[in-house]
């Protein structure tokens, strides 16, 4: 099947800014559905944040008034209170965590959600652009990312922020030249944090591109592990591996480092802090111009005050992430289809007959390197009639493949156009004329799922009755009832429980349920053995009468009794006539039958002056 050229796989994109107000009002339109969970959130982190200042308070006041004044009671008093407020923060904590985890999770289903239904919705020249394991780190690692924004980022910045203000109101209210002291040190901590945070960026942005080729990588060689056996690439696709997980591990390594060096940097501050409270503070105590429990209170603050600025340090990464994992969520989200239902879609009529034409269809892929499309099609124009089996045969690369999907609109052409039943399919919802049409292909795709949902694929409308019935007509019958659990029996990732004709048998059957008028077989029975094909192709004789089918195949036996063979050759439509006539003309078709129906030469024959194979 011709797909379109890829190319390398390209980089991640490099980061944004660390706050996009854009990106950031996006974002929190998820949190919409539940904005009184969120009401409720920031009220927790309100009211724990207000408690943090109550402690030093009450130590302040035991002992500038109760100790010196002997009364018990108020000591006895303010340690109720004490505990009182460390339970109620511990419980406004608590549920604070669980209520912004369950935000955070809530909103992780929705993105995904999301995600998936986009991913569903774009045309296969995106899949053809765009590795698995790339767009697999979007489903995880960057909502994953996102959830940390909201369950531990966005709601908790307010809870420091808070802190802080709390905490700075307390202390000016206090002492206001002792706070003025203490927050002396607060220029060496902002210098700090610019450059924790310009290091911190660089090593984000290189773990985030050292994953994702990580997630590429490892995807694309579990899927190709037969052909990695085949030909023991094992150790060298191993050491590949370590290559890129040692570039992963050194940017990891490289941002634990700034870690490690910017918390012990920060509490080196928050010392050197202290310090100055008990100076500054026990100079105002020998001068009677403050107190012993306010300078108490004043450490204790210190301790508390510098907490929330690490955290906002290191929520800094948090949203440093969040920002860069959105834009490129955002960036998937907001990929409008190169394939597009119309505004007003036309239904086909009904009955539907099934008629297809291609009006001088061309097509590209994409372009040669003078930038000029390199044609796959060129000016294909053919007609197949309600209930006509039409065969196409040509070379590898002849564009057999092509003309399948553009009638089914997996790609769209660039010019020319095609009808079903005399309605262009630009003009007719996706999902209607997919519908209508049974394909089969030569690589078959199972579901890990059990043999009642590969057939009918989830679709209740096909009741247990219509596969058996799918299932008896294309002879997959007796390959179900082997399987211990029949219909019910799971089959493994990809189908791996069943040998290649049974997965081939098992995609008729599923095309057959659905009750397609225009049945489409690419190289379907390419990769059975002759009794499965004599099987197969009974079946299919009898299903096609009364449908339209288009069926391709490299091996000429297979396509004799159609009512039409169209040749292709380099994207052209060369020749059109039934076996016989084409044989007659002598042209490309008798050549290619005779590539595959002359007895082979005797040993030491001369060779004759057939044309070599085509590719």
């Amino acid at each position: 099947m011709q797909t379109a050229p890829t190319g390398p796989i390209q980089e991640e994109e490099a980061l944004g800014k660390a706050y996009d107000a854009r990106l950031m009002r996006r974002l929190l339109r998820y949190l919409g559905p539940y904005r009184w969970k969120v009401v409720g959130a920031v009220f927790l982190l309100v009211s724990a944040a207000g408690l943090q200042i109550v402690g030093p308070w009450l130590i302040q006041i035991a002992l500038d008034d109760a100790i010196p004044a002997g009364d018990g009671r108020l000591l006895a008093t303010l340690a109720i209170a004490y505990l009182v407020a460390t339970f109620a923060t511990f419980g406004l904590q608590y549920a604070q965590e669980i209520l912004t985890t369950w935000l955070g999770q809530q909103v992780m289903v929705d993105l995904r959600t999301e995600i998936f239904g986009r991913l569903q919705e774009l045309d296969l020249a995106f899949y053809d652009r765009n590795p698995v394991g790339r767009l697999m780190t979007r489903l995880t690692s960057d909502v994953e990312t996102l959830n940390d924004l909201f369950s531990s980022g966005v709601v908790a910045i307010f809870g420091d922020l808070f802190t802080l203000i709390f905490i700075v109101s307390a202390m000016l209210l206090m002492d206001w030249q002792l706070a003025l002291v203490s927050f002396s040190v607060l220029p060496l901590v902002v210098w700090a944090a610019f450059v924790f945070r310009s290091r911190i960026r660089d090593a984000y942005r290189d773990i985030r591109v050292r994953l994702a080729r990580i997630n590429a990588y490892l995807h694309e060689r579990i899927t190709g592990v037969r052909i990695v056996q085949l030909f023991n690439r094992e150790e060298a696709d191993a050491r590949r591996l370590d290559e890129v997980n040692e570039d992963y591990l050194e940017a990891h390594l490289r941002s634990i480092t700034y870690y490690a060096l910017f918390f012990p940097v920060i509490e080196i501050f928050t010392a050197v802090a202290l310090a100055l409270i008990i100076w500054y503070g026990g100079l105002s105590i020998l001068q009677d111009t403050t107190s012993i429990g306010v300078v108490t209170a004043f450490l204790l603050y210190a301790r508390r005050f510098f907490r929330p600025i690490q955290d906002l340090s290191e929520k800094y990464n948090v949203l440093q992430s969040a920002m860069a994992s959105s834009e490129r969520i955002f960036r998937l989200v907001d990929r409008e289809p190169a394939v597009r239902d119309p505004a007003e879609p036309r239904s086909l009529p009904l009955p539907v007959r099934g008629e297809i034409e291609f009006r001088g269809v061309w097509f590209a892929y994409g372009n040669t390197e003078e930038g000029e499309p390199d044609w796959v099609l060129r000016d294909v124009s053919f007609r197949a009639a309600a209930g006509e089996k039409i065969a196409i045969v040509g070379h590898t690369g002849a564009g057999k493949s092509t003309i399948i999907n553009l009638l089914m609109r997996f790609y769209d052409v660039q010019r020319g156009e095609i009808l079903v039943d005399g309605v262009p399919i630009r003009e007719v919802a996706q999902d209607e004329l997919r519908a209508r049409i049974g394909l089969v292909l030569q690589d078959v795709f199972l579901f890990s799922e059990d043999v009642r949902y590969n057939i009918r694929l989830g679709n209740r409308a096909i009741t247990d009755d219509e596969v058996r019935a799918a299932a008896e007509e294309i002879g997959a019958t007796p390959v179900i009832e082997r399987l211990e659990r029949g219909l019910d029996q799971p089959l493994g990732e990809r189908g791996s429980s069943l040998s290649v004709g049974e997965r081939q048998l098992l995609s008729f059957a599923r095309a057959l349920a659905f009750d397609p008028r225009i049945l489409v077989l690419d190289e379907a029975t390419s990769s059975v053995d002759s009794e499965l094909e004599a099987r197969i192709d009974e079946a299919t004789e009898r299903l096609m009468k009364g449908r339209t089918s288009i069926v391709i195949a490299h091996r000429l036996s297979t396509v004799q009794g159609a009512d039409r063979i169209l040749v292709m050759h380099h994207g052209r439509l060369e020749e059109s006539g039934t076996h016989a006539e084409l044989l007659e003309i002598g042209g490309l078709y008798a050549r290619l039958h005779e590539l595959q129906f002359a007895p082979p030469t005797a040993p030491g024959a001369p060779a004759g002056s057939s044309p070599p194979a085509p590719a």
